[in-house]
């Protein structure tokens, strides 16, 4: 049976107390920690920067999957590969050479994202997608949360599944934008490896963390 992965984006905690709920995740049963991290450039929303990130490191021994929603993103990397990110995660828009930040990510040891936005088109990725650990397939434009999924990505999500089959690579495709209960089975039977979800992690069954963890899995 498909392990699947969960990475609840802590987009949805409460900020007031974000280390506490970082926590909750990892006794929740979470996978992963997914920190999306805006710029109010290359998307309309601010969020956290390294220091926060650094200073959350120690409430958690699960691997941090940062989501750079920045441009240019090429200059940052270092900052986040320092501040304590496992997974750095990129999109091709936000990069004059996909190639260059990619071998930058690998440098600092940490493994290697790229995103697709509901838009973007595989192509833009698949010259370099021997060197990617992780492709994050995004289901709303991001940007905020809570917003409704776009089934039409189920397709793009098939079609990597198949690259990824018969090239027999190693990457791990990860969906995030409206992961709910009653989409996420959906998004698995596509391809998906890992779920992204925050609303209904944190807001569903009463905030029950652990119940919802275990539901989406369980789909």
């Amino acid at each position: 049976m498909k392990k699947i992965l969960i990475s609840p984006s802590i987009l949805s905690a409460d900020f007031s107390q974000l280390g506490i709920e970082i926590k909750k995740l990892e006794q929740g049963g979470a996978d992963l920690i997914h920190v999306d991290v805006m710029d109010g450039h290359f998307v309309p929303n601010l969020t956290i920067g390294p220091p926060v990130i650094k200073n959350l490191r120690k409430y958690t021994k699960l691997p941090f999957d940062v989501h750079l929603m920045i441009s240019p993103v090429h200059k940052y990397i270092e900052d986040y590969a320092e501040a304590g990110a496992d997974i750095i995660t990129i999109h091709p828009e936000a990069t004059d050479n996909l190639k260059e930040s990619i071998n930058l990510i690998k440098k600092f040891g940490k493994k290697v994202g790229v995103s697709l936005n509901p838009k973007t088109e595989i192509k833009t990725l698949i010259d370099e997608i021997e060197n990617i650990n992780l492709v994050l397939v995004m289901s709303v434009n991001p940007g905020f949360g809570g917003q409704k999924f776009m089934p039409e990505v189920l397709d793009k999500i098939k079609e990597l599944k198949k690259i990824k089959d018969n090239g027999k690579y190693n990457f791990d495709i990860e969906v995030d934008g409206g992961i709910n209960f009653s989409n996420s089975k959906k998004v698995l039977e596509a391809g998906a490896d890992i779920l992204v979800s925050g609303t209904t992690v944190f807001k569903e069954n009463d905030g029950n963390i652990k119940t919802n963890i275990e539901k989406l899995k369980s789909m």
